[in-house]
């Protein structure tokens, strides 16, 4: 790991201007994603600028037809919020099952989505609810927001201040966890609302995404039966020594048919 200057700025306007002067620097949020990747030397950052003490970045409400959910807010805190639970139960469970203990009481929901890690569950929590990403500047709508591994629609120095997810009809989300990092090999989360029914994949491909045909059929009856010789195309999946495309597509089938059966 190089060397790098660590600041912690006092307010989120602080932290703008400290990002806007490092053109090399990084936000720093639980620190659970980005601290591996610099250690591994795949990022070296010329500065660290901490978010993790910022108050305007934290808290659970829910404001009408959305739940709000603030980017410092960690997923132990989202896991046991019973704003969460009772809005959208789904989601508590999502973040209950994100790594261990230590990852949880550290990395904040923020800093999932600005990582944006092909394997992560928060994303595909984010797209199947079809939620919107608030920044210091904007709103971003979920399908605009993730844009391919490690790559999202934020610009270099803008930060993420909180997530809205419109409150379900029903949800849930299932996946086949790697039995040592726990990050999904994958993960599928089942959304029906007001727009329709969504499905996000997780962990099976280079980036989180939506799967039509699952989507298609769950549309037409929103039941596990539905998916029943339903073939997801394994073109464009993962294919490395945890599991073939093949396999990732069967396990994407049967994780969607259990995230069904779990809403009820």
């Amino acid at each position: 790991m190089q060397n790098f200057g660590f600041q912690k700025p006092r307010d989120l306007a602080a932290a703008v201007a400290a990002a806007k002067k490092a053109p090399e620097g990084k936000y720093l949020g639980g620190g659970q994603s980005l601290l591996p990747v610099m250690k591994l030397g795949l990022a070296a950052p010329s500065e660290l600028i901490a978010l993790s003490g910022l108050a305007e970045l934290k808290g659970v409400r829910v404001e009408g037809k959305e739940l709000v959910i603030g980017a410092g807010t960690t997923h132990a805190e989202v896991a046991a919020s019973a704003e969460v639970k009772k809005a959208i139960p789904a989601l508590a469970d999502l973040a209950g099952h994100i790594g261990d203990p230590q990852v949880r009481n550290r990395g904040t929901l923020g800093g999932s989505l600005a990582h944006d890690d092909p394997s992560a569950d928060y994303p595909a929590a984010v797209l199947a609810l079809g939620a919107t990403v608030v920044t210091d500047r904007r709103r971003i709508a979920a399908d605009a927001f993730f844009q391919g591994m490690f790559q999202t629609a934020l610009a270099p120095d803008e930060v993420i201040t909180a997530v809205r997810f419109p409150l379900p009809e029903k949800a849930a989300y299932a996946k086949f966890p790697h039995p040592a990092s726990k990050f999904a090999l994958v993960g599928v989360f089942v959304a029906r609302g007001a727009g329709g029914v969504r499905v996000a994949v997780t962990g099976a491909g280079p980036s989180v995404h939506r799967s039509a045909p699952l989507e298609k059929a769950l549309a037409a009856r929103f039941a596990p039966e539905a998916l029943a010789g339903v073939a997801v195309p394994a073109g464009g999946l993962q294919n490395d020594p945890f599991g073939s495309a093949e396999y990732r597509a069967h396990l994407v089938a049967v994780m969607a048919r259990r995230a069904v059966a779990a809403c009820g």
